[in-house]
């Protein structure tokens, strides 16, 4: 399991956008940085800036992944048919973390991870506590019987700031089956993403 290690939050005023869209966030009241010197006028982003930038919002939305993961989904994808961003999506939209946090069985992606790491998510039946496992076309992911009456699980089924994606069929409400690789478009993000600036990034 990653670490996180700072404050959630605290990437959302870096960036100056409510990446997750959530309602607590302190860019809803603050749209500067943070720190003694948040307040400055910035001068002139360049290119490297903001490919940069687009690779920490994408990296931090996925719940800060370590710079190893991302580096390797961005080959992966790479390697694959078709548009390199479009694809690097693709591969983000289908690590474990990330469906349970889409299927609204957790209310951050921080929590999603945890829920995971602690043994409470089953992929077609089976226990599995690895964040970062890339789930198939047919699989099914569900919740364990006790993580189904944890606070926490029904705190992020009463949120109403996001629905679960179309490419996602419920069943129940401890239950989904994966069903296509989204594409950028189907992805719901609060913010605009640009994975093609993240593609620019690491092929410099």
């Amino acid at each position: 399991m990653s670490k996180r290690s700072s404050a959630k939050y605290k990437l959302d005023r870096r960036m100056g956008e409510n990446i997750w869209g959530r309602p607590k966030s302190p860019v809803n009241k603050r749209e500067y940085g943070p720190g003694q010197h948040g307040q400055r006028r910035k001068g002139k982003v360049s290119d490297f800036g903001i490919q940069l930038k687009a690779k920490q919002k994408l990296k931090g939305y996925y719940g800060d992944v370590t710079e190893k993961q991302f580096k390797k989904a961005y080959t992966e994808a790479s390697r694959m048919k078709g548009d390199t961003g479009q694809n690097l999506i693709g591969l983000l939209e289908r690590r474990l973390d990330a469906v349970v946090y889409r299927a609204k069985f957790a209310p951050t992606i921080f929590s999603a991870r945890q829920l995971v790491s602690h043994g409470h998510v089953r992929v077609n039946g089976v226990k599995c506590n690895i964040a970062s496992r890339l789930v198939k076309v047919g699989d099914i992911v569900e919740l364990g019987a006790k993580a189904a009456e944890m606070a926490l699980v029904i705190e992020a089924q009463g949120l109403s700031e996001r629905e679960v994606p179309d490419y996602l069929a419920q069943d129940g409400t401890t239950k989904v089956s994966y069903q296509r690789v989204p594409a950028l478009d189907e992805v719901p993000y609060p913010v605009k993403m640009e994975p093609n600036l993240v593609v620019e990034f690491y092929s410099r």
